[in-house]
């Protein structure tokens, strides 16, 4: 149990320290916007748990497809490689979004239940 809860805490770390990283990124690839847009942009991947008002299969998939990293860096290489800043800070958002759940552990859904998460369960019945 004590070697779980270390191993949490480390990958806690690892999760702010990658938000962090990417949201100075963020900074440098702002598109000119304001700091309260950008907090409003950094929560909009979580809309899409709109997908759970019709069942939880739909609701992990467009949970997922909001969320994963591989998306993220999809994106972000997309951007650097036509030179489109929109893309590349796209992902930059998605990706920092994504890391920002992790840190919270929130991970990738199952399509069983909300709770059920890469990370394992959450809450406290778990």
């Amino acid at each position: 149990m004590l070697q779980e809860k270390a191993m949490n805490i480390t990958i806690q770390i690892e999760e702010a320290a990658i938000t962090a990283v990417l949201i100075y990124f963020l900074s440098k690839y702002n598109l000119g916007l304001t700091i309260w847009l950008w907090a409003l942009l950094f929560f909009s991947p979580d809309l899409s748990m709109v997908g759970y008002l019709i069942n939880s299969r739909v609701g992990a998939i467009t949970y997922n497809l909001f969320h994963h990293r591989a998306i993220a860096l999809t994106l972000l290489a997309s951007g650097f490689l036509i030179h489109l800043d929109m893309l590349i800070t796209g992902g930059l958002l998605l990706a920092a979004h994504s890391s920002f759940d992790r840190m919270l552990g929130y991970g990738l859904k199952f399509p069983d239940d909300f709770k059920h998460t890469s990370l394992g369960w959450i809450g406290k019945d778990k």
